[in-house]
């Protein structure tokens, strides 16, 4: 009677005990499935054609030639030949010179000065915030109509007495306006980005410096900036990659790049090259390019902005 009722909970057990272990093992082959759901996606659409990419940019890639020859390096050599990609180069690299420190020093100043206000945070929050989120033809657009040679900047500037400006007509001026149309977008992020990062300094660390004698800019300089630090190294990565990427303001503003290739950038290269020119090499090369030099940027950014501050 022991003995079968003992075998009884025995088996009992371990059919509870079979139950558990496949309900665990169900549980984590659903997760494993809705997480493998996305990373597939990933790799079809990101991972492979990156991959893919280094393939075509080592052929003579013609999308209405059935023959892809081997050409080795060759759509490296041309590109570099090529003045106007030399040429998009040094123009996205202005970009990157001139947008992150205007961008963040921007950014940063309007953090400061909303981190004081107490009326009406939000809204002023919020006017600075929605450029941000509108849509960069339609910013483009608006400063390429105040800009026009007969546009309401110059009617401002003629009422002064003061000669017109050609602005987006002009090789030299039009680089500067372009990268002045993307600061002033990308501000209301790198201030909402700023406030967060000041909101979380504890107070008692401009309040210690102020009782030792500590003026308002030193205290800026060795206790704000060195805690922002990185608030700071995201937003100059996040920044240093968008315009690297610069494409949209560049074809809104000036369609093609022009005057006479001075706003022309890497990345409105590659999509000539591709789909005007229909040379999928050469744009595959530049693709590449332009990926190496993202992620070198990158690094050295985290490199020489990441520095470990205690207190």
């Amino acid at each position: 009677m022991v003995t079968t009722t003992t075998r009884r909970r025995a088996a009992e057990g371990s059919k509870s005990l079979s139950l558990r272990l496949n309900y665990r093992t169900q549980r984590y082959l659903f997760i494993y499935l809705m997480l493998s759901i996305p990373l597939l996606y990933f790799l079809l659409t990101r991972l492979f054609p990156i991959l893919y990419s280094f393939n075509i940019s080592f052929r003579e890639w013609d999308i209405l030639s059935p023959e892809k020859p081997f050409v080795g390096l060759d759509n490296y050599y041309g590109l570099f030949e090529d003045e106007a990609f030399r040429k998009s180069l040094k123009n996205t690299f202005f970009y990157v010179v001139v947008g992150i420190p205007g961008q963040l020093a921007v950014g940063l100043f309007a953090a400061l000065l909303l981190q004081n206000v107490k009326l009406l945070r939000g809204f002023f929050r919020t006017i600075y915030f929605i450029p941000y989120i509108t849509s960069i033809v339609a910013v483009s657009w608006v400063f390429r109509w105040l800009l026009m040679p007969n546009g309401w900047i110059n009617g401002q500037i003629l009422n002064l007495g003061l000669p017109a400006q050609p602005f987006l007509q002009s090789p030299d001026q039009a680089p500067y306006v372009i990268a002045l149309s993307m600061i002033w977008q990308s501000v209301g992020f790198q201030m909402l980005i700023f406030l967060t990062g000041l909101e979380g300094i504890p107070k008692m660390y401009h309040e210690a410096a102020h009782i030792d004698g500590a003026n308002a800019w030193d205290r800026f300089r060795f206790i704000t900036l060195p805690l922002l630090n990185p608030i700071i190294l995201f937003s100059a990565v996040i920044a240093g990659i968008s315009y690297l990427q610069s494409f949209a303001h560049i074809v809104s503003m000036t369609q093609d790049g022009g005057p006479l290739n001075s706003t022309r950038t890497l990345v409105y290269h590659i999509y000539k090259l591709a789909f005007k020119n229909f040379d999928m090499g050469s744009a595959s090369a530049a693709t590449v390019i332009l990926f190496v030099i993202i992620l070198a940027f990158t690094l050295l950014q985290l490199k020489l902005l990441n520095r470990k501050i205690d207190y």
